[in-house]
């Protein structure tokens, strides 16, 4: 048994306040709330990050793809053997090969600039976020169709049954110079990818279009490709280097998005440190609670000496003092940070009927994105918790431990 019956009765009768002691009573109050508040901020805010990294990263690899195959020059002629290759290895889902290229987009004097994507309307309506992100029109992609991002919609004014001129950046050479090439596509379907740099810009249309328009004959830009575990970036890679062979070039989703993926690592690295200092400022006051009660005590320690208790005893004593104060605000940080993180979802359609806060941004990321909990996370700020609350308390413990019953009971 580390704390005794004696040591126990001691510390927790020094907690309880006396009206001459009022002052390191609400200085301990503070501090037991101040941990409970940081480990339960803390506990939220990560599977709250947690839950917008997975859906960040799914959108990712949904419009775009977990890896992609491209021929080191140029354009990837009779495919048919390669897709066959990687259709047969092990963890892959689909492939799918895709023509890419970017164009001039118009529409009555206004001029965007767009990624072309070209592809089959099967394969378009399998991409796990396309596939579900249909707002207006079809995806169907009839001859010469095309599917426009939202916003990309928006700025150029345009719906399904109206159309768009693309204009290639690769013109067509004749004796007379380089002319133009554009030609005019059908809006079929708007899809909301919920993601503005690509909303803003992509463009998908059937295969054959994209050949046609780009010029690429019977050849393709690349092999889109959706594995099992998109997660585990190494192994996927060594098996598309397996079956894809030499003269290849193999692109995963986090170089294709290098730099999303880094900012959301660093933000959630970032958001970790800022509100563990909660936690830390709380552990402070718990170091000044427990050396003003020190102070205080200093004629009952001297007492207790005189009795016989020994230095380690006293240490102990205040020891268990200053840690329940972190242990018991860390365990109810805990439990509110895991049922507010549970109910997350619900706390955001009830924060909706308040007047002047429903249809905020803020409001719309609570009630649609999930809240992930990682346990090993909850298990390292609660530890994280009880260690800085452990630790506050070492000096206080010590300094009283060090105390001169002598010198006490003068002063006294």
């Amino acid at each position: 048994m580390i704390f005794s019956p004696f040591e126990r009765m001691v510390a927790f009768r020094y907690l309880r306040a006396r009206r001459q002691e009022g002052t390191v009573s609400v200085i301990a109050g503070f501090s037991f709330i101040g941990v409970a508040l940081g480990v339960a901020t803390l506990i939220i805010v990560m599977s709250v990050m947690n839950g917008f990294r997975a859906e960040m990263v799914a959108r990712i690899q949904g419009v775009g793809a977990h890896a992609g195959i491209t021929a080191e020059s140029g354009v990837l002629n009779d495919y048919g053997p390669l897709l066959d290759r990687l259709r047969a290895a092990p963890g892959v889902l689909r492939t799918m090969p895709v023509v890419e290229g970017q164009a001039l987009a118009t529409v009555d004097g206004r001029a965007v600039g767009v990624k072309v994507r070209g592809l089959s309307a099967d394969d378009l309506m399998d991409r796990p976020v396309v596939g579900r992100s249909l707002v207006r029109g079809t995806l169907d992609m009839g001859e010469d169709g095309a599917v426009l991002g939202y916003g990309l919609s928006r700025a150029l004014g345009v719906a399904p049954g109206s159309g768009v001129t693309l204009i290639s950046p690769k013109g067509t050479p004749t004796p007379f110079g380089t002319m133009l090439r554009k030609k005019e596509f059908p809006v079929d379907g708007v899809v909301d990818l919920r993601m503005p740099e690509q909303d803003g810009s992509l463009l998908f249309m059937p295969l054959e279009s994209a050949q046609a328009f780009f010029r690429t004959g019977e050849g393709i830009s690349a092999i889109d490709v959706f594995v099992l575990d998109p997660m585990d970036v190494d192994r996927m890679r060594r098996t598309l280097e397996q079956a894809a062979g030499p003269g290849f070039k193999i692109t995963d989703w986090r170089q294709s998005n290098q730099g999303l993926v880094t900012a959301l690592g660093v933000e959630r690295v970032a958001m970790f440190i800022v509100l563990t200092l909660i936690i830390l400022v709380a552990s402070f006051n718990i170091v000044s609670s427990m050396v003003m009660l020190v102070r205080g005590k200093a004629a009952s320690i001297a007492i207790l000496r005189t009795m016989g208790a020994e230095r380690a005893s006293i240490s102990r004593i205040f020891l268990l003092a200053g840690a329940s104060i972190g242990a018991v605000g860390t365990l109810l940080g805990f439990g509110v940070g895991l049922l507010l993180t549970v109910n997350v979802q619900a706390i955001g359609h009830a924060l909706g009927q308040v007047p002047g806060i429903g249809g905020s941004q803020m409001l719309l990321f609570l009630t649609t994105l999930p809240a992930i909990i990682d346990w090993g996370e909850v298990t390292l700020v609660v530890s994280l918790g009880l260690f800085l609350s452990v630790g506050a308390t070492l000096y206080p413990a010590r300094r009283a431990a060090s105390m001169d019953p002598v010198e006490a009971l003068r002063h006294g």
